[in-house]
């Protein structure tokens, strides 16, 4: 593969506009620009969880999510172009199976909190919801690959039960919420 980024500045954006990658030019506000956005906020997030000490079945699999979540913003910023298929979600799946067979049944509210891994695993959790939801509005004014937004609800399942998983390894618990706790 050649220089793919050659000159990093290129000054076309300094009016407030931003190419796709099928050389269009729409405005940074632009629904697929805040889409993607989003999605690259997600990868940075995953990647401060990597930062941290972390049993490295999560590591596998946060690295692969990041992975993927490049192929999800390179398909958001190309009109039409499609990357993320059928199998991106059912490897979740499989992850998300194999991290919640060896937790406990959740019988409480957790709080997003706990040591740091956890804390941001609570925050991309989260990232991720808002990127799902760009990318619902998205979808209703432009056509999508619907395979992206499925990808996007699993996955913030995922970092929920990746964030159990995480509590545990941390400080050997989940914080637990406690209705009407400061009455």
């Amino acid at each position: 593969m050649g220089n793919r980024l050659s000159k990093i500045y290129t000054r076309t954006g300094d009016e407030g506009s931003t190419g796709l990658g099928d050389g269009s030019r729409v405005s940074k506000t632009h629904p697929r620009v805040g889409t993607f956005g989003t999605v690259d906020e997600l990868n940075s997030l995953i990647g401060m969880i990597l930062a941290h000490d972390l049993p490295q079945e999560v590591r596998d699999c946060l690295v692969a999510i990041q992975h993927d979540l490049f192929d999800l913003g390179g398909e958001l910023s190309v009109p039409g172009y499609e990357a993320i298929d059928s199998s991106y979600t059912e490897r979740l799946e499989r992850e998300l199976d194999a991290f919640n067979d060896k937790l406990p049944d959740l019988k409480e509210f957790i709080l997003p909190a706990g040591g740091i891994a956890t804390s941001t695993c609570h925050l991309a959790r989260a990232v991720c919801r808002r990127a799902e939801r760009d990318a619902v509005a998205l979808a209703a004014s432009e056509a999508i690959n619907p395979a992206g937004l499925i990808y996007l609800n699993r996955l913030s399942d995922l970092l929920f039960v990746i964030a159990r998983v995480l509590a545990r390894f941390e400080n050997g618990e989940e914080v637990l919420w406690q209705p009407g706790k400061n009455r």
